[in-house]
């Protein structure tokens, strides 16, 4: 399932505890997707606690807790680690990352956890949710078996990459625009990732935002870039990204664009996806302005003149993901749509 639908079940899972109608759900994927970035992300527009517990790192006490005698028994001291109302809040999210990567002794303590939402005297508080996550035997992690009675305790889902989905959280997350007009125009890099040869480094969701990250570091120091790319999203692509940014000195002036200047359109296609991923990046610091609506207007204008029309739909389409019904209220949109309506009928 693709990130974008995967994080609305997780929200409507976070929600439904106030109803009761709460399923543990288990997130399957290879490394790198973004399957802790996902729950993290909901607990974040929920404002609400999350409890990250690396089962591969745990012993089985460390979720039973330690016995202790009181008169002639014994009690269980519950881990701090685990959520409490008081503590914590009465709503959050219960995070078992790694649980493919635990060993059968604790995910056998888990189980109890997971399912009945208690440990000996321990109880979940009601309103929290838990998910988990995972990479399949596959993805050449550490992983054992989910034992039947486990995995019939969880809802699963596996994790999908989806170029749209990663576009819009790197406009949110103001990833350096060249990052996203290289994968516009290579779209198979995003994940590329062969576990029969064990990479050390290669194309992710997540050594993406490593690229970025590299960029504001050491774009002023050319000797270093490549080398520092291909650190993080394996040697071929490291190249091929160096190489791209290279060419962008050919770009246009954006600034006359946004002014509504006559600009003419790069015959080059991987500076068309350049200029179409700087575009929606000046687009969105732009809208806020008092000209915000004129200057995204000329944008619209732009997106017009592209050769093949599927790229300015593609500009506009990301334009609208990352703003929402706001482009609606440009007064140039209707021109646009207007300009494209058989593509979108017909094509």
């Amino acid at each position: 399932m693709r990130p974008a639908h995967l994080i609305r079940v997780l929200d409507r899972e976070f929600t439904s505890t106030t109803q009761g109608h709460h399923t543990p759900v288990m997130l399957w994927g290879p490394p790198g997707v973004g399957k802790s970035q996902m729950v993290a992300q909901v607990a974040a527009r929920h404002g609400a606690p999350m409890i990250d517990i690396r089962l591969s790192q745990m012993e089985p006490s460390d979720l039973r807790g330690i016995p202790f005698r009181v008169g002639n028994q014994v009690e269980w001291a519950v881990p701090a680690i685990l959520p409490d109302a008081t503590r914590h809040g009465e709503t959050g999210i219960l995070f078992l990352d790694e649980i493919t990567s635990a060993p059968p002794a604790v995910s056998a303590a888990a189980y109890q956890l997971i399912l009945d939402r208690r440990l000996g005297e321990y109880q979940v508080p009601d309103h929290w949710a838990i998910f988990a996550a995972g990479n399949r035997q596959g993805d050449r992690g550490v992983t054992y078996t989910m034992p039947a009675p486990l995995a019939n305790r969880f809802s699963h889902f596996e994790v999908e990459t989806h170029l749209d989905d990663w576009v819009a959280w790197a406009y949110a997350h103001g990833i350096d625009e060249r990052v996203i007009a290289f994968l516009r125009f290579r779209p198979e890099r995003l994940f590329d990732f062969d576990p029969a040869h064990n990479p050390i480094a290669f194309p992710s969701p997540r050594s993406w935002e490593f690229a970025h990250r590299g960029l504001q570091k050491f774009g002023d120091e050319p000797d270093l870039l490549q080398g520092t790319l291909q650190g993080c999203v394996g040697p071929a692509t490291g190249i091929e990204l160096n190489a791209f940014i290279n060419s962008l000195d050919r770009m246009p002036d954006l600034e006359a664009i946004l002014r509504g200047e006559e600009v003419t359109v790069p015959s080059e296609i991987d500076l068309q996806y350049a200029v179409a991923a700087a575009l929606v990046g000046r687009a969105i610091r732009a809208l806020d302005a008092a000209d915000g609506p004129v200057r995204v207007g000329h944008i619209l204008a732009y997106a017009g003149r592209f050769p093949q029309r599927e790229m300015g739909v593609m500009l506009v389409s990301d334009l609208h993901r990352a703003i929402g019904n706001r482009l609606f209220e440009v007064p140039a949109f209707g021109d646009w749509a207007q300009s494209i309506a058989d593509l979108m009928l017909y094509a």
